[in-house]
């Protein structure tokens, strides 16, 4: 069990890797057909999406996670356990924000490579909730380690919302950019008020995904063991 679990997480890790690595072949590509000249910014644009740093996040997290299953016959140590926690957490948002809001929508990345997007946005989040729930490794953890997983959205959230009104968009002719439309004060509705609520609205269900990514983590294995918390 443990060897068929390091497989399948090194597969969905290069899958995540492969997928990145072409949408943004694919994106720089499009720029140049743009007449874009400002490459280097538009590559932090690329890594500044969530969908972007949280598979990157979970391409770690499988790699490693692969590791110790070959490497060790306990339980995983308790810093990956969180670290794990957290990237279950992220993509599975990832997965529910795109499918439900942003499928079908043009984002400013440039053409849409569409097996990389299928990767990132559906296969990535579902193989990490999967290995959450049956791979072997998952020890116990406690609510009170939501906090500890809401500082890096958070984080990127205040980056997001401070940079973008300083960058300038050559793809579509903007002198501010922002990853995802409901992010975007100029286009909102009700402005900073419209991107208030989804921050609020998005923070909730990140929340609320990981109480209960942490809630899976205290049943079945390890159910019976005292909970650790942070």
């Amino acid at each position: 069990m443990r060897i068929l679990f390091a497989a399948l997480r090194a597969c969905v890790a290069l899958a995540i890797i492969a997928a990145i690595v072409g949408q943004l072949v694919t994106s720089v590509g499009y720029w140049s057909g743009k007449g874009v000249t400002n490459v280097g910014s538009n590559i932090v644009n690329f890594f500044s999406f969530f969908t972007i740093q949280s598979n990157i996040v979970a391409a770690v997290v499988l790699l490693l996670g692969s590791y110790f299953l070959v490497s060790r016959s306990d339980s995983d140590p308790q810093w990956f356990q969180t670290l794990r926690a957290a990237a279950v957490t992220y993509m599975v948002v990832t997965g529910i924000v795109y499918n439900l809001l942003l499928r079908g929508i043009e984002l400013p990345q440039g053409a849409t490579l569409g097996w990389s997007n299928e990767v990132l946005h559906a296969v990535a989040p579902a193989y990490l909730l999967l290995d959450w729930l049956f791979s072997p490794g998952r020890e116990p953890l406690g609510a009170a380690r939501i906090t500890g997983i809401l500082v890096y959205p958070i984080v990127w959230v205040v980056y997001t919302l401070v940079r973008g009104p300083s960058v300038i968009d050559q793809v579509f002719g903007t002198d501010y950019w922002y990853p995802y439309p409901f992010l975007n004060p100029n286009t909102s509705a009700e402005g900073y008020f419209s991107v208030a609520f989804y921050v609020v609205l998005i923070a909730a269900v990140i929340g609320l995904t990981a109480a209960a990514v942490l809630w899976i983590s205290r049943r079945r294995r390890g159910a019976t063991r005292e909970t650790r918390q942070a």
